[in-house]
Parts: structure tokens; sequence; C-alpha cells
């Protein structure tokens, strides 16, 4: 049985679609997307609204979860990298994280080949 990994991609919501392009490219078959809001590095900032001054400290991204054990974890990190590099802060985060298993719900396969494409095996 190959590693599972799973990778976590907290990035800018406008790098989305290249970036669902770019890991289809380098055959990532699948992904879960979620909106969320966070912080890092950029303690926030504070606006005015209707004359009230209030501090802006959580900021929308998107955080792409892609489990692999094909595909290398250093090709999408790298392709993740490329992608949503723009230099300036926020840009976002990458975490990798071992798995000790995945099951297939449908089969009750576990293991690498519950997260393969079955065509592929």
């Amino acid at each position: 049985m190959r590693p599972i990994t799973k990778i976590d991609i907290v990035t800018r919501p406008e790098k989305l679609e290249e970036l669902k392009v770019a890991m289809n490219k380098i055959k990532v078959t699948g992904m879960t997307v979620t909106q969320v809001y966070g912080c890092g590095l950029t303690k926030g900032h504070t606006e005015i609204y209707r004359g009230q001054e209030y501090t802006v400290n959580l900021h929308p991204k998107v955080k792409v979860e892609i489990v692999v054990c094909e595909v290398p974890v250093e090709l999408v990190i790298e392709t993740a990298k490329k992608v949503c590099r723009t230099g300036k802060t926020g840009d976002g985060k990458i975490f990798v994280h071992p798995l000790t298993n995945a099951v297939r719900i449908r089969t009750g396969e576990e293991g690498d080949i519950a997260i393969m494409d079955p065509q592929n095996i």
C-alpha cells in the first residue's frame, strides 16, 4: 500500500479557478473546496463604517483539500505555490498531513485503493 497524504491549501479566492485547472493538469482527480475566513501575519486593519471604527482581522480565503497517493506530494505543492503566489502578504499557506487510512464508503475499500480512480487500477 502506498502512503496517503492530505494537502490543505489556504489561499486567495480569486486563485481558485487557476488552481483547479493546474491540479487537473497534474492528474489530481478530486478536491474539496470550502470558503473560509482567516488571519495570519496580517493582523487586520481598521475601517470606518457609518461613523463607527472597527477592526477587520479575518479575511476571506478558500481552503482546498486534496488527498493523494499516486500524484507526488512535492508536485502538488510546487504547482500550488506557482499558481497561488502573488508575492504579497495574504497569499496563504499549504499544510501537509500524512493519513493513516482512507475508506470508500460505497464499496468499503480501504487504503490507497479507496482514493484511486478505478479506471487506473
